[in-house]
């Protein structure tokens, strides 16, 4: 049987391959590589250090790697250089330069900040090419594990155990000492030495861990990470916990584009103002609904949305058993409250006032309603379960601002059931398909940052190819055009393909006025 033979490896060819030629038109990378030339790095803050006293790489060619490794679910800075020295695509999009794994990891690293501001690049390119509203967003949070295991994660409780768990051992080794009256043998006392030595030595860590915890009290940290002091064990879905980081996205309905991102170590509860504020910033109008669940229900974050006058859509959590009525129709929200002389009155028409008092909760502060009424009530025992027998409400100072927020989940059902659909899109992309599902840097949550940030900014350039017609790339030289001078190298194949090559002058923007710098740009695209 007859088989396509390959070329011999030793064979010469007359007329070699340039290595532009080998890299197709259509390939991705020559997106990445026009992307990343439009950039100004000195405005976007990009730091390099040299390397062994030679000039440094330039920044632009480490984030071209970055953006092509994380396209292609290459994240390891080892992983990285092996690529510059064998992949044709990477040994294209860098020149045949080829950086070393600590050289690519430093600067991931050291310019989180940086790697932010492109990632606004990319929702610029967005709104350019109109795959943003702006008039609906969904707004939730994902867990991404740390790198740090929860055997490396300590609380006061499981320093307690630890230390409980050594001071026995201890309390073994020396009984046991006691009890053999010098006849151990030398084997088995070396050993017993060694275990007291160790154990003694881990309860010095842990002592130390604990006084950590005391000292962090004032600043609310209540668990210290050893190998990543940033990340936090958090319950991950239905009791699973894992020590990771949570990202807060912002995605804008249209198209399913995060517009934000921000990546923390705590709960949903008081985020949802945080990326409003961002949001409005990002958008430049506050004239859209944001959509988050049931988990973003906090008063003070109300009041912040109020106070940017933007509509929010936020599930309404359910009554915690403690505080339901023994018969629903006696809960709190079924007592009215009176504006005008600040009462409240209940089922049973009787007038709960209150002393003006203000009492301090967690971080809002409250007024007490009750009625001398209640011992009396017929209704009593439905109404509550208290020893005191009397029914208390408590009014928060946002209560105003929660009552908004009801009325407009009432009056937007529908509305509301798009939130999972626009948010999660974005998550189950970058963790289930693309298997993103943990932070690959350790070491602080700023580096943590930079991670996540080199993702959202692929998955943004991924969402724009997907969305943006071949034919439309004609848009996208002019938009490239006017960040850029004479960077028109990356986008003349892409000119040649669509056979626009005699309108180019017309694409070309006023700052190019020089006539011989047209011509250039017409010459190299009649070398193709």
């Amino acid at each position: 049987m007859k088989y396509i033979k390959g070329n011999p490896r030793d064979q010469i060819t007359l007329y070699p391959s340039s290595l532009d030629e080998i890299i197709d038109v259509n390939n991705t990378v020559r997106f990445i590589d026009g992307f990343v030339n439009t950039l100004n790095f000195e405005k976007l803050g990009f730091e390099v250090g040299s390397s062994d006293g030679r000039n440094a790489y330039s920044p632009a060619d480490l984030l071209k790697l970055y953006i092509y490794g994380y396209m292609n679910r290459i994240r390891s800075s080892r992983a990285l250089e092996t690529e510059c020295h064998r992949n044709i695509e990477v040994i294209w999009l860098l020149k045949n330069l080829k950086p070393d794994h600590n050289t690519i990891a430093r600067f991931r690293t050291n310019n989180p900040k940086a790697i932010k501001r492109v990632f606004h690049q990319t929702v610029k390119v967005a709104q350019h090419f109109n795959l943003i509203g702006g008039l609906l967003i969904a707004g939730d949070s994902t867990k991404l594990r740390a790198q740090n295991s929860k055997k490396n994660n300590f609380n006061e409780l499981k320093i307690e155990r630890h230390l409980e768990y050594i001071d026995s051992k201890l309390a073994d080794f020396e009984k046991e000492i006691k009890e053999s009256d010098g006849n151990l043998s030398e084997e088995r006392a070396a050993e017993i030495e060694t275990n007291i030595e160790k154990h003694k030595r881990f309860k010095a860590k842990y002592k130390n861990i604990e006084q950590q915890l005391k000292l962090g009290k004032k600043d609310g940290v209540r668990q210290i990470s050893t190998s990543d002091p940033d990340s936090r064990h958090q319950v991950i879905r239905n009791g699973i916990t894992e020590v990771s980081y949570s990202l807060q996205t912002t995605v804008d309905e249209k198209n399913n584009i995060p517009i934000d991102y921000k990546v923390t170590n705590n709960n949903d509860t008081k985020a949802m103002g945080m990326m409003l504020r961002r949001a409005k910033t990002v958008l430049r109008s506050n004239d859209f609904i944001a959509l988050y669940d049931k988990g973003y229900h906090t008063g003070s974050e109300f009041k912040i949305a109020n106070d940017l006058q933007i509509k929010t859509v936020v599930a309404i959590p359910g009554i915690g058993r403690a505080s339901q009525a023994p018969d629903p129709k006696y809960n709190s929200e079924h007592f009215i409250y009176n504006k005008t002389d600040d009462t409240y009155t209940c089922p049973e028409n009787q007038i709960l006032t209150t002393t003006g008092t203000l009492h301090k909760a967690w971080n809002y502060q409250f007024k007490q309603y009750r009625t001398s009424a209640c011992p009396t009530c017929p209704a009593l025992e439905k109404c509550t379960r208290a020893k005191t027998k009397k029914k208390l409400i408590q009014r928060s100072e946002h209560t105003e601002a929660i009552a908004i927020n009801a009325r407009n989940v009432a009056a937007n059902e529908k509305l509301y059931k798009k939130r999972q659909a626009i948010v999660e899109h974005p998550f189950g992309t970058i963790k289930r398909q693309w298997g993103f599902d943990h932070i690959m840097t350790k070491k602080g949550i700023s580096r943590a940052s930079a991670d996540v940030g080199l993702i959202m900014i692929v998955y943004n350039l991924k969402r724009i190819l997907n969305l943006v017609e071949m034919d439309n790339l004609s848009q996208l030289l002019r938009f490239v055009c006017q960040t850029i001078r004479l960077k028109i190298r990356p986008f003349v194949l892409i000119f040649k393909r669509l056979e626009l090559k005699n309108g180019i002058l017309d694409f070309i923007p006023s700052s190019f006025s020089n006539e011989y710098q047209k011509i250039y740009i017409y010459k190299k695209l009649s070398l193709f």
